[in-house]
């Protein structure tokens, strides 16, 4: 783990990307665990997210429950990709951007609060580039878990029950978006959050332990940034295979160690045929290649047309969004 040499910061990072207590002092429970105070964990964790090497400790959703979201892309001249990531980054919806090897070459996250807003943001960047944007929206996922070992180890991604919906209630919504921005780095941040919204701690606890436990909140703990942790051979991988075929060759992806992410979205008829998507996420390319030969040579991928787009750049990064905000309309 590139800059974590201290065993106790690498054990905060690494033990706690899933599985973050919720009660009233959370960073008494991790102190507790790796035999230290509650002040030093809330210190080293400021300390990471001030390096970069931490976004946030807070949660990750599974798409399209809460709120809406899709991938998309644009074909950006050289010479004019710092310009268009600039219109692309303004939106406040979009909270991934990055620069892959590819004419296709900008790929985002688009966030909201319904489809609507998705719509609205696409819309607006593609009018203020003057640029074609393709609209990827997801179709079915098989691993969107996006953990990193820091010890090194590359297990295979677990196999989760879809999220029920059904256990979504009012304010939910506002409450998730306060775990997407992060826990505040206090000794309660569940009642800090709990203020904010005008309500009980107890409750704002027991809302986060159901969404947790219906897998709308996919995951919950300290959410790393890879690349500054050492990951920057980081390649999607997208593969040309039909609706069916992906039935069986998705599950079978998601499971070797190394993807990261596993995925079909929608194609573009004419201009972009691929439905299956896989992150893989490397030291080096030489290892992401490496990880790609063993996936293009499972059964269900063998022969099958694909192509590895290697990030180059991050412009944002940043956690989605899931409540209303004020929409811009120029």
């Amino acid at each position: 783990m590139e800059g974590v040499t201290d065993p106790l910061d690498r054990a905060l990072l690494d033990d706690w990307q899933r599985g973050f207590p919720v009660t009233d002092r959370p960073f008494g429970v991790l102190a507790q665990a790796l035999g230290t105070t509650e002040a030093e964990v809330i210190s080293r964790l400021r300390k990471r997210v001030a390096a970069g090497q931490v976004t946030r400790i807070g949660a990750t959703c599974a798409p399209n429950t809460i709120s809406a979201s899709t991938l998309a892309a644009v074909a950006a001249p050289e010479a004019r990709v710092e310009e268009v990531a600039r219109i692309i980054g303004a939106e406040d919806g979009v909270n991934h951007s990055y620069l892959r090897e590819n004419r296709w070459n900008l790929w985002f996250v688009v966030t909201g609060s319904d489809r609507a807003h998705v719509d609205g943001a696409l819309a607006r960047i593609g009018r203020r580039s003057g640029l074609r944007v393709l609209d990827l929206a997801l179709v079915r996922p098989f691993n969107l878990d996006l953990g990193f070992s820091l010890r090194g180890t590359q297990d295979a991604a677990p196999v989760r029950p879809p999220p029920d919906t059904g256990a979504l209630r009012p304010g939910d919504r506002a409450l998730v978006q306060h775990l997407l921005r992060g826990l505040p780095l206090e000794p309660r941040p569940y009642a800090g959050i709990a203020r904010a919204l005008g309500r009980e701690a107890a409750e704002v606890q027991e809302r986060i332990r159901r969404l947790v436990a219906a897998r709308i909140i996919s995951r919950f703990g300290v959410i790393v940034r890879h690349r500054a942790l050492g990951w920057r051979a980081n390649a999607m991988v997208v593969w040309d295979i039909d609706h069916d075929a992906i039935t069986r060759a998705g599950p079978v992806l998601a499971a070797q160690p190394g993807i990261t992410l596993c995925y079909e979205r929608r194609p573009v008829p004419g201009v972009w045929p691929y439905r299956l998507y896989s992150m893989i996420h490397a030291r080096s390319r030489a290892e992401a290649l490496a990880r790609l030969r063993d996936a293009a040579g499972l059964a269900p991928l063998a022969g099958a047309p694909h192509l590895a787009l290697f990030s180059s750049r991050c412009f944002k990064q940043t956690g989605a969004m899931a409540a209303d905000t004020p929409r811009a309309t120029a």
